[in-house]
């Protein structure tokens, strides 16, 4: 992901940096939905080692297909045509190279630690959500194993597709005028609120079909963060957007790793009402953080 992040910022240009961050994101939610559609398949005709050699070999393609036409920078690709180059370049992070990372100068910066906490407090819900998605079927909606898989899938659905509309969404917004911090502070907000909006109506919800119906739109909801705080690293930082991540993803990642273990824990001495309850909070701590810390203007070159 950081070098994802990295490459991106010298490729897409501010006015294009939502949807090619949505469009990269969304392919990576497709692939959760096809491997959840076809792994069962595998497992029953070949056995579980075939999930494995089956992905593990398409990886192996794409590796040689990326090694073979993918370029650190447009300078580095010769089928570029020198007008496409000047244009890439001239609306695109800085080209020197990165010879030393400014730790200490980017650490005391608060939009940092907004991204940081952000991140933090966004992937708590999500993790959550997608982790123990299958068991909340299960256990509280009756689901059947195969109802649960199948269900299981909506959720990145409506993600890829959130994710593009809410990219679309935004670069037409900063085409129009729209400072990119504010138009990343809205669609951070609604990458906050719609999943605390939603997560809270399951408490209310009569019938199964409503509650998948929630846990989808708050994981459509939550797709807008695309276009908000993970396309924010290349906006404050271009030439250390990978460094960037990298921090604010460990904190991500640690967020996954203690909220799903929480959330083992708060089922054994409470009910599903009371996880869902942490995490709108943890959305609602997120949503003030990103929206007094947060820019969109550049703080290090």
């Amino acid at each position: 992901m950081p070098a994802m992040n990295n490459i991106l910022s010298k490729w897409v240009p501010v006015s294009e940096r939502s949807r090619s961050l949505a469009l990269v994101y969304s392919g990576m939610y497709l692939g959760s939905v096809t491997g959840l559609a076809f792994s069962p398949m595998l497992i029953h005709k070949f056995g579980w080692p075939s999930v494995f050699y089956s992905f593990g070999s398409l990886g192996t393609v794409w590796f040689a297909l990326w090694l073979n036409k993918a370029h650190s920078s447009p300078l580095e690709d010769p089928q570029l045509l020198p007008r496409e180059k000047k244009l890439i370049l001239h609306s695109c992070a800085s080209k020197e190279t990165v010879k030393s990372i400014p730790w200490r100068l980017i650490l005391s910066k608060a939009p940092v630690w907004a991204l940081i906490v952000s991140h933090f407090c966004h992937n708590w819900g999500t993790f959550i959500l997608l982790t123990w998605m299958p068991t909340y079927y299960h256990q509280v909606l009756k689901f059947n194993l195969t109802e649960s898989g199948l269900f299981s899938v909506l959720p990145w659905l409506t993600m890829a597709f959130s994710a593009n509309m809410g990219g679309w969404i935004a670069d037409t917004l900063v085409s129009r005028g729209l400072s990119v911090t504010t138009v990343r502070k809205i669609m951070q907000t609604i990458g906050f609120l719609g999943p605390a909006f939603f997560l809270t109506q399951l408490s209310h919800v009569d019938s199964p079909a409503m509650a998948v119906l929630c846990m989808a739109c708050s994981q459509g909801a939550d797709a807008f963060s695309q276009s908000g705080l993970y396309s924010n690293h290349q906006d404050i930082a271009p030439r250390y957007s990978g460094v960037l991540l990298g921090l604010s993803n460990t904190a991500g990642v640690l967020a996954g790793v203690f909220g799903t273990a929480a959330t083992g824990y708060i089922l054994q001495h409470g009910s599903w009402d009371d996880v869902f309850k942490v995490s709108v909070g943890l959305y609602l701590v997120g949503t003030v953080v990103w929206n007094l810390f947060s820019t969109g203007e550049k703080i290090l070159d």
